[in-house]
């Protein structure tokens, strides 16, 4: 009986000491990590927008070319120029996508595109989320909608060309594109 009394305040001892050190360095780091989170968010609000950075202090940048407007749990972030950028975020074919998208100050031209995390196939439904493929929606049009056009050439100004073998990411892609730019858009709208 004494052992197992013994062995239960070793165990309380030990997760106590455990739980006490790791509520110290989370504590300790938490600081550090939501300074790292806003400065990618930052850099990809800013990739969006086709805002050069590099060498430069990013917060200056940031400050300096974009406004931030909250509306109620979405935010939305604008230029100067009128040019807006949002998050996106939604289901891939694999699991979630996040990253930033802006558009033109006319609100139907894509300005840019970037991918801050998926969980895409490595080597083939990444490849959609890679930037020399993000760049090739660069001035299409979300009006009335995207489209993914998987085999054939993209003509219209509203088709951008998808990668063969990856048509599900491809779909999944342009499905969060069309549903997030709409809901913005109509955001944007309403406090105009």
């Amino acid at each position: 009986m004494k052992e197992k009394i013994c062995m239960i305040v070793f165990v309380l001892i030990l997760g106590s000491t455990w739980t006490t050190a790791l509520v110290v360095v989370d504590k300790y780091t938490r600081p550090y990590i939501e300074k790292y989170q806003a400065e990618k968010l930052r850099k990809s609000v800013l990739g969006a927008f086709g805002i050069s950075y590099e060498g430069q202090d990013i917060e200056a940048v940031f400050s300096e070319n974009v406004d931030v407007i909250e509306k109620g749990d979405k935010t939305i972030y604008r230029t100067k120029s009128g040019a807006i950028a949002f998050n996106i975020t939604g289901s891939g074919s694999q699991g979630p996508i996040s990253g930033v998208m802006a558009l033109e100050s006319d609100l139907k031209t894509i300005k840019g595109i970037t991918i801050v995390s998926h969980v895409e196939t490595p080597g083939l439904g990444d490849r959609v989320l890679e930037k020399k493929k993000l760049d090739t929606f660069k001035g299409k049009k979300i009006v009335p909608q995207l489209e993914v056009i998987v085999a054939g050439t993209a003509e219209k100004e509203n088709e951008v060309q998808g990668i063969t073998g990856a048509t599900l990411t491809s779909k999944a892609f342009e499905k969060l594109i069309n549903t997030e730019s709409k809901e913005y858009i109509s955001l944007v709208s309403e406090g105009e």
